[in-house]
């Protein structure tokens, strides 16, 4: 009898074996070669700024960062610094109130502009950086500036008061809208008006500029900063990276994308080259929102 059981069992095993090999994502190196998570975390050791590039609402993008959020602490320790498109300048002092314990978390929520995935997919970033006492610093512009560019264009801001524009890269803010990313966001927005085409780009700027510009101000050698962001804003080593290059020149950085695919086995061609790692993850993956 027992025989009977076992050998059916141990039959059925290959076939349990394949229909469980459902890899959630794969890495690859920018030249499209299958690489690793060892590989990669070793590359980000070796950075000075490291730009994990994500999909919002994409669960393994916010585990990725999570996890190397923890191994890249547990090799620098207090010489690692955290950042993040999701915090805005403007909300930096309730954030560090919150990290240092000198308010409850209900008022860190309510009064910081949190995104409305915070609670999911920021929150345990938030929290690991004020468990281990590293500090967590909002990098990106305040929404309504971004807005008031899109409107008024970079002109905007000189009716900002001098307070105002500290919470903004240093003006005036050169742009390049030839670079392929702001070029391809003007023609997106083309029969929307000619001033209002060239302003969008130019409020994408102002956010990349300023990201970089938050970065530079707190890193220096010796010290790590990982920084998350839209992969939009690191892709191809433009935007928050073209302004870096100018504010912080020596710092030598790494870029992660992480981009979902039909298959996963290989890089698709529009992704192929567009960070010095690129992890695929499955088009049929859940989503956070």
């Amino acid at each position: 009898m027992k025989r009977q059981l076992i050998l059916p069992l141990l039959l059925s095993l290959p076939f349990l074996a394949i229909s469980q090999d459902k890899p959630s994502y794969q890495i690859f190196d920018a030249k499209g070669k299958e690489s690793s998570y060892k590989e990669l975390l070793k590359a980000a050791g070796k950075a000075d700024v490291v730009f994990f590039g994500e999909e919002h609402d994409n669960p393994i993008a916010h585990w990725l960062e999570l996890e190397l959020l923890k191994d890249l602490f547990a090799e620098k320790g207090k010489d690692l610094i955290v950042g993040a498109e999701m915090f805005e300048r403007d909300d930096q002092i309730v954030l560090d109130e919150y990290l240092a314990g000198l308010i409850k978390e209900k008022n860190f929520k309510d009064e910081a502009k949190l995104w409305s995935n915070y609670q999911t997919d920021y929150k345990p970033l938030v929290e690991f950086a004020r468990e281990n006492g590293l500090p967590f610093i909002g990098t990106n512009i305040p929404r309504r500036y971004a807005s008031l560019i899109s409107s008024k264009g970079l002109e905007g801001l000189d009716e900002l008061s001098a307070e105002s524009r500290r919470y903004i890269a240093p003006q005036p803010i050169e742009v390049d809208l030839s670079l392929p990313g702001y070029k391809s966001m003007m023609e997106m927005m083309e029969g929307h008006g000619g001033g209002v085409t060239e302003n969008f780009p130019k409020a994408q700027a102002a956010k990349d500029a300023t990201m970089a510009w938050s970065i530079s101000e707190h890193w220096k050698k010796g010290k790590s900063f990982l920084h998350f962001n839209g992969s939009y804003h690191s892709n191809n080593q433009e935007g928050i990276l073209w302004y870096l290059d100018k504010y912080a020149p020596k710092a030598k950085t790494l870029t992660i994308g992480l981009f979902s695919q039909e298959k996963i086995d290989e890089v698709a061609e529009d992704n192929q080259g567009v960070a010095d790692f690129i992890i695929v993850v499955p088009e049929s993956m859940t989503r956070t929102y």
